[in-house]
């Protein structure tokens, strides 16, 4: 390659983050981090930039940025320290910049994201919320700017795999009948329903099968993972609600499905391990090492599905329902998720709460039309404060 290839790590110090630089350590001919970003685990982001020396590594706020930059300038390094949502979006459209790995958790992802996207970027999108709140007007800038976008969660980079490559064309052209998505059912698939009204934090967060941060984890534990990324898939695939079926797959292997008119249904199976989507994606359309153990078929066995249950996942069915009215709907339902898993995580609320906490706001609050970016926030913060406002009649 003439030069290497410039990636900014937004959320640097978060599992994707980590696995992302995992596979680019073992390609140091070919890439070269620009930037990193951390918000809370910043004694971690020091011990990243020494490892990777980017140019930039933006922190949350000032007194962050000071600390950050006298150890960094202790350890001989040049790293230029840069604050806030602005220096999120500096490093994201930066001119240096070929590809950006969008993995800030939640809706504080969706402006550096745009960033990315309106600057042209080659976007690897693991920060799900971003469509799911501003889905019509996200994938409207990609296609202004040409920003080339590839999926890094595990089930979207399969379907993104499985699909024919003029998919754009739209699913019935390309002979495509519906997306499979697959998820694990996280650690209480098999609870009985009446334990789950006492179950823990830690309990939550314990997956059976995959490392992941506490706010993602209690989220494959309700399926709302599972609902965002169902959303998030209609808007990558330019599919429907109804032609996105989910299926519960306890082993983790098989990561989506693509289901094709003739009957074919085609499947892309590894190990549950982040880095093999990540390097899909880095490398696209070419294939690189990850580091990732080959499958051991034999090991495995067998591989079992499920239907998911609505009444031990009503999460799932808020998200499908948030899906099929659009608008402002995913953002709202987005919103008060995560103020109800924080809340969860806080241990203010029970585990079953969190979809009561959403099903009554989401049914209470009219869905309203959402043409530009500031209708987007405005959604949310008026969810979020109708979750807070339900919080302080509800929680202890």
């Amino acid at each position: 390659m003439s030069r290497l290839q410039q990636v900014t790590v937004l959320g640097a110090t978060g599992s994707v983050g980590l696995s992302t630089l995992d596979v680019i350590a073992r390609h140091p001919g070919r890439y070269q981090v620009f930037a990193l970003t951390g918000f809370s685990r910043l004694s971690e982001l020091l011990a990243l930039c020494v490892r990777h020396v980017p140019q930039f590594a933006v922190v949350p706020d000032a007194a962050a940025a000071r600390g950050l930059q006298d150890d960094l300038r202790a350890a001989g390094l040049a790293t230029e320290v840069l604050v806030g949502e602005e220096g999120l979006c500096q490093v994201s459209a930066a001119s240096e910049v070929d590809t950006v790995v969008a993995a800030i958790v939640g809706a504080a992802g969706l402006r550096p994201t745009l960033a990315a996207v309106d600057a042209g970027k080659k976007i690897l999108l693991a920060n799900k919320e971003a469509l799911v709140m501003s889905g019509a007007l996200f994938m409207q800038a990609v296609r202004k700017s040409g920003a080339v976008l590839l999926p890094l969660d595990s089930e979207h980079n399969a379907i993104f795999q499985c699909m024919p490559g003029d998919f754009a064309r739209g699913l019935s052209q390309v002979g495509v009948r519906r997306i499979l998505l697959t998820a694990s059912g996280g650690p209480f698939r098999q609870t009985p329903l009446a334990e789950l009204e006492h179950v823990s934090p830690d309990q939550a967060c314990a997956h059976p099968n995959w490392s992941m941060g506490r706010k993602i984890s209690v989220d494959s534990a309700s399926m709302m993972n599972k609902g965002l990324e169902l959303i998030e898939a209609c808007w990558l695939f330019d599919a429907r609600a109804d032609q996105v079926e989910v299926v519960i797959h306890p082993q983790s292997v098989i990561h989506s499905l693509v289901d094709y008119v003739d009957g074919s249904v085609l499947a892309q199976l590894g190990n549950p391990d982040m880095r093999t989507p990540i390097a899909n994606a880095l490398a696209w359309p070419e294939r690189i090492d990850s580091g990732v153990a080959p499958l051991d078929l034999f090991a495995i066995a067998r591989l079992d599905f499920e239907a998911p249950d609505d009444q031990r996942f009503p999460c799932l069915r808020l998200a499908r329902e948030a899906a099929e009215a659009g608008n402002s709907a995913p953002a709202m339902l987005n919103a008060v998720n995560e103020v109800a898993v924080a809340a969860f995580l806080e241990r203010r609320i029970r585990f079953p709460q969190i979809a009561s906490i959403i099903e009554e706001i989401l049914s209470l609050e009219p869905v309203v039309a959402v043409n530009d970016l500031g209708a987007v926030f405005e959604a949310d913060a008026k969810a979020r404060l109708l979750a807070w406002q339900w919080l302080k009649r509800h929680a202890g």
